[in-house]
């Protein structure tokens, strides 16, 4: 059950992932780990999720950075 939950947890990231036009199979490559890792208690808000991740900017894997534009600092 939980395996399921991550699972759709992290399509709903990708589809919620502002990056470029990459393929939801791409973006869900590139951020599966860095979603359960930063933000497995999130899951499966996509909002908070997103959210999660945007804050983590600097520590995501460098594939995943990819599909986020770099957050403003204001």
């Amino acid at each position: 059950m939980r395996v399921r939950a991550m699972l759709a947890a992290t399509f709903m990231l990708a589809a919620a992932l502002p990056g470029y036009a990459a393929t939801q199979d791409e973006q869900d490559h590139a951020c599966r780990g860095d979603a359960f890792h930063f933000c497995a208690s999130e899951i499966p808000n996509k909002e908070k999720i997103k959210a999660c991740m945007k804050q983590h900017y600097d520590e995501l894997s460098p594939p995943c950075k990819a599909m986020f534009k770099k957050p403003s600092k204001s």
